[in-house]
């Protein structure tokens, strides 16, 4: 199950709406085959009253077809990074580093960024202009 920045219980964001946020009922559950399954972990909090839904998941399923039967693959979509504070994400590089590219609000220096970027064993700045930087942080 996907929260986005709601909670079980709350106030229906919705204007004019006293309805309250909730889980729906889960069907299809295939979770004692592999937990978890989609149903379970594609749900969204639900306004009974008007019907409003949170935001999906940060991802969503796609169909793969590879011969038969057809599969189903997770595509991840990334929240957006947050340009007044120091915000950056995290992606796979070598087995002994990572690349971490973001963002970062006017007047910040790469030596602020490297405080929260730096590896155990430092790293370098692959570019650092216009609000964006990518640093390859050395972690092994």
């Amino acid at each position: 199950m996907y929260a986005g920045f709601h909670e079980e219980g709350d106030r229906c964001p919705q204007d004019k709406c006293e309805g309250k946020l909730d889980w729906p009922k889960t069907v299809n559950c295939s979770c004692h085959i592999s937990p978890p399954c989609h149903a379970c972990t594609s749900k969204v909090l639900t306004c009974k009253v008007c019907g409003w839904e949170d935001d999906p998941p940060p991802y969503k399923d796609i169909p793969v077809s590879i011969g038969e039967p057809t599969l189903s693959m997770r595509e991840y979509r990334p929240r957006p990074l947050d340009p007044t504070k120091i915000d950056y994400r995290i992606k796979l590089h070598t087995a002994s580093s990572q690349i971490c590219e973001g963002v970062y609000p006017e007047g910040t220096t790469m030596e602020e960024v490297r405080k929260v970027v730096n590896g155990t064993f430092g790293g370098v700045f692959k570019y650092f202009e216009n609000g964006k930087f990518k640093f390859i942080a050395y972690t092994d």
